[in-house]
């Protein structure tokens, strides 16, 4: 969940984040801003993003992490993850964000939509594999 490494598996090959300056992304995300490139399928510019990052007060047993990103095209990408222990052992992880892109919203949700059920896809891969693909 925290390390950068994850989010470049499980956004790929829809979307490819590189850092935007001469910084690397940290191997695990602290709170605080970072700037990111993104590109369409991996090809396609789409421009830059802020990932900013902070790490809200749990709630019983769910923990919460935050993206409260921006850029010129997405004025407010404000994603929480939650992360809570299912009944039956298992875990429940729950992507939630609010988009503001003026008349671009639409479409840019909908590619949120796609996107998350993507992310989604690609975590259920991993967790099957015991996240084999990270060990290489």
């Amino acid at each position: 969940m925290q390390t950068s490494a994850l989010l470049l598996h499980i956004a790929a090959p829809l979307i490819r984040f590189t850092s935007k300056g001469a910084d690397r992304f940290p191997e695990v995300w602290q709170p605080g801003g970072y700037r990111a490139w993104m590109w369409l399928f991996g090809i396609i510019p789409v421009g830059w993003q802020a990932v900013v990052i902070s790490q809200p007060a749990p709630q019983g047993e769910a923990r919460f992490i935050r993206d409260n990103g921006y850029g010129p095209l997405i004025r407010r990408w404000d994603h929480w993850i939650t992360i809570a222990p299912g009944a039956d052992g298992s875990t429940s992880y729950t992507d939630r964000v609010a988009i503001e892109a003026g008349l671009l919203t639409p479409l840019i949700a909908a590619f949120a939509r796609v996107f998350y059920a993507h992310r989604q896809r690609r975590w259920r891969r991993l967790a099957q594999t015991e996240f084999a693909a990270l060990k290489r």
